[in-house]
């Protein structure tokens, strides 16, 4: 049982560690975490405020992950044109956008 624990982490890990490598959008974020913990740590939050910060980091890269994970799955069905799979892969990323722009809004207001 355990083992079969540690082998999930393990999946889940490599997935980041892949998405990391050939993302570039995960790249983006990722610097934009390190710049906003910088930050967060540089002007002492409290606790309430790191709640919120964490957790729009959190949104930001769970939509990144999923859009990367639904593109890949995408190009696997086919790499035709295809009206569904453009919808949905514009939605993915629609969904991406709208996490990205409230969390520089609760930044924003969290920051000043």
């Amino acid at each position: 049982m355990l083992s079969s624990l540690f082998r999930s982490f393990r999946c889940a890990f490599a997935g980041i560690g892949w998405a990391l490598r050939t993302q570039r959008n995960l790249r983006i974020h990722a610097l934009a975490t390190a710049v906003v913990t910088v930050l967060g740590f540089g002007v002492n939050l409290p606790a309430w405020k790191w709640c919120a910060v964490l957790g729009c980091i959190s949104l930001v890269w769970m939509a990144e992950l999923m859009n990367s994970a639904l593109e890949i799955l995408c190009d696997r069905i086919t790499t035709e044109p295809d009206e569904h799979i453009r919808r949905a892969k514009d939605a993915s990323a629609g969904a991406v956008l709208v996490s990205a722009i409230i969390s520089i809004v609760i930044a924003t207001l969290v920051f000043l």
